[in-house]
């Protein structure tokens, strides 16, 4: 943990603004290593019945992984359900899909979640699992790592008092290990492109030692290697972000490799696997579907140390 943490720490707890964001830890004190499966851009009903979608696919190897293992936990990067995340698209298309993990589930919010006024079929869906007050920020211990969902649709004042929040969130945390995750990515070289507005968060998750981050909305997969916020590689600090918008909707192409972009796949659908451990992870891209084209390379997977 960074000195600016730890001299924060005490301070933080008195803030009741800054910490009741905080869930209840989801493993016990002991458990010193956790799983998680990640993804995005998930359930999309239009064209096929929920369980002949390739959101079903995915949530097969999401479900195969969860019975494997007693500490695990899945992180969802944005839009969950298409096209409007209404009451009834949680129900019929992403409930018989991914909801069957649900009670195992830490969400985020896309922006398709906000073509519904407020967000409010996804703050009525996940209730409390989705953080406090409908912001749609929180974080959660998990093994010894500290997680942090972050909401990327946020704006002006709403969006200040996130990074508020945020920087007294990580002042708080002892852990030394840190992931965070979000929907629009801050760097991507998929369709969408780069999002800027979430550069003030990265700085101070790259100021508080943070490992990395996770993304979606571009529906691709796409591995940086470890940057600062303003894009320059960083290889004793840097945060690596991976972009897992692979959950099942459909395929984006991609643009020119922007700089630090060292993999992209947007052949397959499928899950990006964490094993988090007390100082370092290991990450695999399980894949449930597979075309062949344009890429035929094996799915990504590697490992990597804490700061």
């Amino acid at each position: 943990m960074t000195h600016w943490r730890r001299a924060l720490a005490a301070s933080c707890a008195l803030l009741t603004s800054g910490c009741d964001a905080r869930q209840t830890p989801t493993a016990p004190a002991a458990a010193q290593e956790y799983t998680v499966y990640a993804a995005g851009d998930i359930a999309y009903c239009d064209k096929k019945p929920a369980l002949l979608s390739d959101a079903n696919d995915t949530a097969k190897v999401v479900e195969t992984g969860l019975a494997a293992t007693p500490h695990a936990a899945v992180l969802l990067l944005g839009d969950n359900v298409y096209q409007k995340g209404t009451v009834r698209e949680f129900r019929d298309c992403y409930g018989p899909t991914w909801g069957r993990f649900k009670a195992r589930t830490h969400p985020a919010p896309g922006n398709h979640e906000y073509y519904t006024p407020g967000a409010t079929g996804y703050f009525d869906y996940f209730g409390s699992a989705a953080g406090p007050d409908q912001r749609g920020y929180y974080s959660v211990e998990l093994g010894a790592w500290h997680v942090i969902s972050l909401n990327s649709n946020l704006k002006g004042a709403a969006q200040e008092a996130q990074l508020a929040w945020l920087k007294q969130d990580l002042a708080a945390s002892r852990a030394r290990c840190t992931l965070a995750y979000w929907h629009h990515p801050l760097y991507s070289s998929g369709w969408h492109g780069s999002f800027a507005v979430m550069r003030p968060a990265w700085a101070l998750l790259h100021q508080a030692g943070a490992e990395l981050v996770l993304s979606g909305h571009d529906h691709t997969y796409e591995r940086f290697l470890a940057q600062d916020a303003d894009g320059k590689l960083d290889n004793e600090r840097g945060i690596h972000q991976f972009v897992v918008g692979t959950g099942g909707a459909y395929y984006t192409p991609f643009k020119l490799p922007i700089e630090n972009s060292k993999v992209r796949d947007n052949s397959r659908f499928g899950v990006l696997k964490l094993v988090l451990r007390e100082d370092r992870y290991a990450f695999e891209f399980i894949e449930a579907s597979y075309d062949g084209f344009p890429n035929g390379n094996p799915p990504d997977r590697g490992e990597g140390k804490c700061h």
